[in-house]
């Protein structure tokens, strides 16, 4: 599968294992109005591309994302105004959570993370960094406010550690190794040069389970976010329900009993693409 050519993301496939790489490292990968609508193609045709099990997210140069590009704002007459919109209307499409992606994603975090670099983080199923990674939210600092970020931040790490880092700014850098103390991250990377094949080795070993398995199991717990625990758990039953009589519920047993790898059934048409839903 030939990937379309953006001009702020590049897209790759290795193996199972699909890339989505920030691309503006003159500017630390920030996003302007322009990256931002690329990201919302781009999540979708990963998603979509029967190869890719596995989706990793990084940044190229010496930053993962530092948010809006800032120089973009002050520079151009329409400043956030072009934003208040879809913020309003919480219509928003540039990370896999807004896009319903339904495979696996992991973040991986190599340098500056800052500012709207949470939003990946955030939602992330899996979020991983390299040693030197450095995390801040300068948005107080130069007169923004912190909300969606760190509120999907909040599920992951304790209230108060969001909340200095909300309310100290840019004075303030948070490292890789306190970022995995406080639930951020789930695994440091050194040397830092490691990042990327790290990556794919976790995300290809994600890739050997089943994938109509990992659809179902994101969308329980994605969807137990969203509610109280009765609720929560009577969903993630319908959703264990769910497999019962799929392929795959009786190739996993089988191969393990025949010492051999499964093998799984690729998910349908149907199933690619916008096949999760983050909706309760």
């Amino acid at each position: 599968m030939t990937y379309t050519t953006y001009d702020h993301l590049v897209l790759e496939r290795h193996g199972p294992v699909g890339w989505l790489l920030n691309n503006r490292p003159e500017v630390l990968n920030a996003m302007n109005a322009h990256m931002r609508d690329e990201f919302a193609d781009a999540w979708l045709e990963l998603d979509a591309d029967p190869k890719v099990r596995v989706i990793v997210h990084t940044g190229e140069g010496r930053a993962f994302q530092t948010g809006v590009d800032v120089s973009e704002i002050a520079s151009d007459g329409v400043g956030m105004q072009r934003y208040r919109e879809s913020v309003e209307q919480f219509d928003l499409h540039f990370t896999a959570w807004h896009q319903h992606v339904n495979k696996p994603v992991i973040t991986a975090v190599n340098g500056i993370c800052a500012g709207g670099g949470f939003h990946w983080v955030a939602d992330a199923d899996i979020v991983i960094a390299a040693s030197d990674a450095q995390f801040f939210d300068p948005h107080v600092s130069v007169g923004q406010v912190v909300a969606m970020e760190a509120i999907g931040l909040l599920r992951k790490m304790p209230f108060e550690a969001v909340m200095r880092m909300a309310l100290v700014g840019r004075y303030e850098r948070m490292s890789a190794h306190r970022a995995y103390e406080l639930g951020m991250i789930s695994q440091v990377v050194d040397p830092p040069e490691r990042l990327r094949e790290a990556a794919q080795d976790l995300a290809e070993t994600i890739a050997k389970n089943s994938p109509a398995a990992m659809r179902a199991s994101k969308r329980a717990l994605w969807g137990a976010l969203e509610m109280g625990l009765t609720d929560a758990s009577r969903a993630g039953a319908q959703e264990l329900v769910s497999m019962w009589g799929h392929p795959d519920q009786d190739e996993g047993p089988r191969a393990f009993a025949e010492k051999r790898d499964p093998q799984w059934k690729e998910l349908g048409p149907e199933e690619l693409g916008r096949g999760f839903s983050r909706d309760p």
